[in-house]
Formats: C-alpha cells, sequence, structure tokens
C-alpha cells in the first residue's frame, strides 16, 4: 500500500516539474511541435499507467483482471464521451465500480 502512495506521489511530483521547467525556462522561446506534444501527452500517460497497474492485479504469480476497476473505467469514459463533463463523470465510475464491487462480485 504505501509503495502505491509513494509512486503516486513521484508521478505527481515529476508531473509538476515538467509543467514548472516548460513554463519557466521556455516562456520566452517558442516551443518545437514535439515538445509541446509532450508537455500535453504526460499528465495522461501517468495517469493511464496507474490505471493499468489497479486494473491487471498479480495473483499467485499470474496478472489478473479487477472486473470493479474496469467496469468503474469503462462507465467513467462512457460518461465522459456522453456528458463530456469530467468530475461527474469519474464520480459515475466510483459509484459504479464500488457497485460491482460489493454487490455484484
Amino acid at each position: 500500500m504505501l509503495n502505491q502512495w509513494l509512486l503516486i506521489g513521484i508521478l505527481a511530483i515529476s508531473t509538476y516539474l515538467s509543467r514548472l521547467i516548460g513554463v519557466v525556462f521556455m516562456a520566452r522561446q517558442k516551443m518545437s511541435p514535439s515538445l509541446r506534444l509532450y508537455f500535453n501527452y504526460v499528465p495522461i500517460a501517468i495517469i493511464a499507467a496507474l490505471l493499468v497497474k489497479q486494473i491487471f492485479v498479480p495473483t499467485d504469480g499470474q496478472l489478473t483482471i479487477s472486473l470493479p476497476v474496469l467496469i468503474g473505467c469503462i462507465s467513467t469514459a462512457v460518461a465522459i464521451k456522453i456528458t463530456r463533463l469530467f468530475l461527474p463523470s469519474v464520480v459515475i465510475g466510483i459509484v459504479v465500480g464500488l457497485l460491482v464491487r460489493y454487490f455484484l462480485i
């Protein structure tokens, strides 16, 4: 459990520092399109890495899929696609994941 929080903290700090470096050191310079693309995709990549780590859980030397997390992620994606609102979609995904965890599995 502590390792997950350590990973989340390190990833949050690295994301913040990469944004800060981009703002402080490159504010007066024109960024190349590839560097701009990098800064746009860093937070998305970190969130994806954290989600994959939560969906695929090691059990007895094998990877198993956590259905509550997977169904929660899918319901969040569908809610974002329909509503185009981030926070309500995340709340929907959390509620669906909890319902699946405590009532279906």
